[in-house]
């Protein structure tokens, strides 16, 4: 039986970020103020033009590769070639990944099988004995943000989050039948014990199909929730993903908030950061990074 992945990191890392006594209050006011320059998902479109990958060099000896890969699991894609050559080229002192660290397997092949591109970064930095860190905000802070700022129920935020990890696991990992009930019976009693906010919301799979019919009727069961309900740049009217789309849309502009400061704030401490990250959050990103270490 596979493992559930828990929907957000379990590292609990702080808002600031890194190391925050480590820089100076000029380089942190920057952060601050070069923060106004990332862009929303809203209106948002892909371009032939949009860069998804960025380099930027400073004079401190500090240095940022931030790869935008697309979530995959299979090791013949392409990009798990760029991503070697880029980590061996940049020779990271620090390598950053999305979501939790959820370890790596014995080989390359098995890495990229069970963790993707995000286990893969973190078999590379395991091999070169560079140290790893997650770009996950405090996942506490993320549902506390999601429910005071959209003002999205408890049921609403963990129907969003447990319907996209099920999406996830169904179409990502071929998981069906009992053991996509399974895994996601486990998720639940895992949320249910670690966010106050949902111990009393949706604490089993029954309950998740009772409120998952009060907003959806097709499909008919919570087992077959479209993908295509889980996109930051999704249209409800078009997909019936209803609020899946805007708060997948608050979710991943809260995260970029906390992604770009860290990752600003690491390579003005002189890191050689090296960060892979699902392609999107790069252009999203870019113009504040270059703001934000412009002049250093």
């Amino acid at each position: 039986m596979k493992k559930p992945f828990l929907f957000l990191s379990l590292l609990v890392i702080p808002a600031w970020g890194f190391r925050s006594t480590d820089i100076n209050k000029a380089n942190k006011a920057a952060i601050t103020s070069c923060e106004t320059k990332i862009l929303s998902y809203t209106g948002w479109k892909e371009t032939p033009k949009t860069k998804w990958n960025l380099e930027i060099k400073t004079r401190n000896s500090g240095q940022l590769t931030y790869f935008g890969a697309e979530h995959s699991d299979k090791p013949e894609h392409s990009q798990f070639k760029k991503i070697k050559a880029e980590f061996l080229k940049t020779q990271p002192t620090l390598v950053f990944f999305e979501g939790p660290n959820r370890g790596i397997a014995t080989s390359e092949t098995e890495t990229i099988k069970q963790f993707g591109e995000s286990g893969y970064v973190r078999f590379l930095a395991n091999n070169a004995n560079v140290k790893v860190q997650s770009l996950e905000p405090n996942p506490q802070d993320e549902i506390r943000y999601l429910m005071e700022t959209g003002n999205y129920s408890a049921e609403q935020v963990k129907l969003f989050f447990v319907l996209r990890e099920t999406a996830r696991l169904r179409d990502r990992k071929n998981v069906t039948g009992q053991a996509l009930k399974t895994s996601i019976s486990q998720l639940l009693q895992k949320a249910n014990a670690m966010f106050p906010e949902f111990k009393t919301v949706i604490t089993d799979t029954t309950e998740l199909q009772t409120a998952y019919a009060k907003y959806w009727t097709a499909p008919q069961n919570w087992t077959q929730a479209p993908s295509a309900w889980f996109d930051p740049k999704g249209n409800a009217e078009q997909t019936g993903g209803k609020f899946t789309h805007d708060i997948n849309r608050l979710s991943s502009e809260f995260r970029n908030v906390h992604m770009y400061r860290i990752l600003s704030e690491a390579v003005q401490n002189g890191e050689k950061v090296f960060a892979v990250v699902g392609r999107n959050h790069v252009p999203m990103q870019a113009e504040a990074l270059k703001c934000s270490l412009k002049g250093l």
